[in-house]
């Protein structure tokens, strides 16, 4: 039989080792809890990082970026007068850009469905980038794509001021090529563009676009002012088209020096 004496000499040494495994499991513990925090803390930080960079992901990726819709709805803003009844109508769409921008395109085909004329009015919105050069979407809208560089063919008057007109770089003298077409206003911000295939000569086709350009209304401004300021302040320079077959002013030697790559 153990003594009083021994039970009391062992009872603080199971104390002291009880403590000790205590202490040591809680020290186990605390270590694996601050690891555990530290690798959530971890994968926060790597995710905080990755959410940082997709609004970069998104402006650099051209995928991702809001672009025009066709606006159904949108009522026609502008109008070709007739010449004649028999006149045929053109295809008419309205597209619309999320950062304000809208385009109003009319487009002429031939029988076989070709495009053969174009008439597009944008009104520019935050969308619009000054570093890409008018000339180069114009070229697309040709169907020549951007490896085809434009060259201005000269100056037509209309009702909106000299219009410069442009064709494919090294187009041949007497070439019947389309001639495009840009009128850009700063204010209102109003870009006047397209092309014209149409017509068995260059003078006819100059004097074909001319006359496009002067029979071109505005049906509504909506809330644009300055918008109808323009076209009324145009519709005092109207002038009446040209007979087929007619020089138009600019025909002579003064044509050749406003004539250069683009």
């Amino acid at each position: 039989m153990q003594s009083p004496e021994a039970s009391t000499a062992a009872n603080p040494t199971q104390i002291h080792l009880a403590l000790a495994a205590f202490a040591d499991e809680v020290v186990g513990t605390l270590a694996r809890l601050f690891a555990y925090v530290g690798i959530l803390v971890l994968f926060a930080i790597l995710g905080l990082a990755a959410l940082g960079q997709l609004p970069k992901l998104r402006d650099d990726d051209p995928a991702l970026k809001p672009d025009w819709s066709v606006a159904d709805r949108s009522p026609p803003a502008f109008a070709l007068s007739r010449l004649d009844s028999s006149e045929k109508t053109a295809s008419y769409a309205i597209f619309r850009h999320p950062e304000g921008g809208r385009r109003d395109v009319m487009r002429w085909a031939s029988e076989a469905d070709r495009t053969v004329a174009e008439l597009e009015i944008y009104r520019e919105g935050g969308e619009f980038d000054v570093t890409r050069p008018a000339t180069m979407d114009l070229a697309v809208r040709m169907g020549l794509g951007t490896a085809t560089p434009l060259e201005q063919a000269g100056l037509i008057d209309t009702k909106f001021g000299p219009v410069a007109l442009f064709q494919p770089t090294g187009t041949a003298e007497g070439a019947r090529a389309c001639l495009g077409y840009l009128k850009r206003s700063e204010e209102p911000a109003l870009q006047i563009s397209g092309f014209s295939c149409q017509g068995d000569s260059l003078p006819a086709r100059r004097a074909g676009i001319a006359c496009t350009l002067n029979r071109l209304t505005l049906l509504t401004s909506g809330n644009e002012p300055k918008l109808a300021e323009l076209f009324a302040h145009a519709e005092l320079k109207r002038r009446p088209c040209a007979p087929p077959g007619a020089s138009d002013w600019l025909l002579g030697a003064a044509n050749a020096q406003l004539r250069g790559a683009l």
